[in-house]
């Protein structure tokens, strides 16, 4: 059991973790989640011994190995299988020591030590892992310092999943992976034999990976049984409670309040007055109220759409040296409302496509036909390098707006974000997430017709997430996203292209069938593409389809915006029924209840006709796309 116990921990100066007590089970799942800057990672280095505490203690069993993610990747001549294997030590020790062991009663211990531990059968199952999180055979033989930094981190990755410690700490471990790798790294964790505490803002893996939630907020640890869904749900309604708490403690302190005001100096109500305020001591202070809203992410639609296809691919080869391309006779179209999703592992041609798209590079065989002014907006994890870290917000934006006012300039800032003196961070003193959003900003400044993102939700939490998925729905315009976060390619995409064999074509099925091709084995999702890219009447029914699509877009933009008035009446007639609720409202202003009760009524018919139109439309387009 991980016990932690009236735990305190600061940074500079900074109370992270005030006094928090948690008891974690032996063999939990744990999903240890909240806001970028609430101290997670450092309560990570503080059970790792790396941080100190100020008070309080940390309690593991005396035995107990606990592992975690190293902050520097492995780089050095060693082949990747070798550094995997050498991570589990007492193996390491064991097998030099059985080399040189004379003493026949130490040799027995020692062989039956490596047969308990599976010494022998290590080496494939350190290649199973290192498989999982792409590395191929002839891969797993190369020296590490080949690699690229996020690649060693997968390799530090193999290394602690290999070595299988009592406890285990992962600390946003999809950083580093693709959708490939976040589905094999998912379905390992559901199967790990000890304690896994893993930080992750990703929804998939925190409902199907854990059994537990560790929430930290306000310095305070809470623990949760169940799934990311269930946590989300049981933290609403203790919300909902303590709000209606908070309310009517609100209530009697006004009316104490207001009694003792009055009475206090008449001598005959001077002793209820004195019992008034001691009731109003015993209250304690007004429970404070947490700013918890979310900054919304705006994605500026464009002026004005264009006739389809914006984009039209027709057999095109493309790459980076003469002769060896990286996807060949492509062919594909992108219409205005597209909202497409490329997966495939990586090094199989996504960001190749992607850059093709964006017209970064050329082609080699082929053409791509773009509409005339066209804008194209391009989100690359790579790009976050890329900023100034010395200038402000403001300077990165006035580069792209020399002649306009500054109060345009920071009206500007304030839709990507950062309002008011925000604006003149510096880059370099932005966390993660900030970064994100203000590469984000930059790169729809132009109001794209079309948005290319790739990984855009790295260092967004959960909630900044759910704002970037409600703007890429928002958005009138074509998507195209590369992500690991299944659960922004389940709420965002209507269409799959799978990259694989040289090839793109459309993946047919849903997530859930591309997730059981991954863990069945990475041949089979690679020989579904190229067959379908090889068929012609495939090419034939895309192009079809496409064009089916293309003349139902006014009818697919009349359902959305009727999903969004739907939605809308949902939150209104929510709010209604928590006015309506409070049994003072009809003595203190009946005017106002009749005038709600109509409202909500009226609300009630408007989403009744709402959800019949989008039910008859919906049924409409589908019969239309089928046939």
């Amino acid at each position: 059991m991980l016990a932690i116990t009236d735990l305190s921990v600061r940074i500079a100066g900074r109370l992270l973790i005030d006094h928090a007590s948690v008891q974690i089970p032996d063999g939990a799942r744990v999903g240890l989640v909240g806001r970028n800057g609430t101290g997670k990672s450092t309560l990570f280095r503080t059970i790792m011994g790396e941080h100190h505490s100020d008070s309080g203690s940390i309690g593991v069993p005396s035995r107990a190995v606990i592992g975690a993610l190293p902050q520097e990747a492995p780089n050095g001549p060693e082949a990747l299988i070798d550094i995997v294997l050498a991570a589990h030590r007492e193996r390491t020790a064991l097998l030099e020591e059985a080399e040189t062991a004379t003493d026949p009663h130490r040799i027995a211990e020692l062989h039956t030590r490596l047969a308990d531990i599976g010494a022998h059968a290590a080496p494939a199952r350190a290649a199973a892992i290192l498989h999982g999180l792409g590395f191929s055979h002839e891969d797993q033989k190369r020296a590490v310092r080949e690699f690229s930094g996020g690649w060693r981190m997968r390799v530090a990755l193999a290394a602690v999943l290999f070595r299988e410690p009592d406890v285990l700490l992962l600390d946003e471990p999809t950083n580093y992976l693709d959708l490939e790798g976040t589905l094999w790294l998912e379905e390992h964790l559901t199967r790990y034999p000890h304690t896994v505490v893993v930080i992750s803002h990703d929804r998939d893996l925190l409902d199907k990976a854990v059994d537990s939630i560790l929430h930290l907020e306000g310095g305070k640890l809470t623990f949760y049984r169940g799934n990311y869904s269930t946590f989300e749900r049981t933290r609403s309604e203790r919300l909902l409670l303590d709000q209606k708490l908070a309310k009517k403690q609100e209530l009697q302190r006004a009316r104490l309040t207001a009694f003792v005001e009055r009475f206090r100096a008449k001598a005959t109500k001077a002793r209820q007055a004195q019992s008034r305020l001691k009731m109003l001591a015993r209250l304690g202070p007004a429970p404070a109220r947490l700013n918890d809203e979310v900054r919304e992410i705006v994605l500026p639609a464009p002026a004005k759409l264009l006739s389809p296809p914006i984009i039209a691919v027709d057999e095109v080869s493309v790459g980076y040296e003469p002769g060896k391309p990286v996807l060949r006779r492509v062919t594909l179209r992108i219409d205005n409302d597209d909202r497409i999703a490329l997966l495939g592992s990586n090094g199989n041609g996504k960001s190749t496509l992607v850059k093709l798209i964006a017209g970064r590079i050329g082609t080699m065989e082929g053409r791509v036909t773009r509409a005339d002014k066209l804008e194209v907006g391009y989100f690359a994890q790579h790009q976050l390098d890329e900023l100034d870290e010395g200038a402000s917000v403001y300077a990165h934006l006035r580069r792209l707006m020399p002649d306009a006012a500054e109060s345009a300039v920071r009206a500007k800032a304030g839709t990507i974000g950062f309002s008011e003196g925000t604006a003149d961070t510096l880059v370099g003193k932005l966390s993660g997430g900030e970064k994100a959003r203000l590469l984000l900003g930059l790169a729809t400044f132009t109001a794209p017709h079309l948005l290319l993102l790739d990984e855009p939700t790295n260092h967004l939490d959960i909630d900044s997430r759910s704002a970037l998925i409600e703007a890429i729905n928002e958005f009138p315009g074509a998507v195209v996203m590369v992500s690991h976060d299944r659960y922004l390619l389940d709420a965002c995409a209507d269409r799959l292209w799978l990259v694989a064999n040289g090839g793109v074509a459309p993946f047919d099925g849903d997530l859930d069938d591309y997730r059981r091709l991954v863990l069945a084995g990475e041949d089979d999702a690679e020989s579904t593409a190229a067959k379908a890219a090889k068929s012609t009447s495939r090419t034939d029914q895309r192009r079809a389809a496409a064009e089916r699509r293309a003349e139902l877009a006014p009818l697919k933009r009349r359902i959305g915006k009727l999903e969004q008035q739907i939605e809308k009446l949902h939150k209104r007639i929510a709010e209604l029924d928590i006015a309506l609720a409070d049994p003072a409202l009809y003595t203190r202003d009946a005017a106002k209840a009749a005038t709600l009760a109509k409202e909500r009524a009226d609300a009630t018919n408007a989403l009744g006709t709402a959800e019949d139109e989008w039910l008859t439309l919906s049924t409409e387009y589908e019969a239309a796309m089928a046939e």
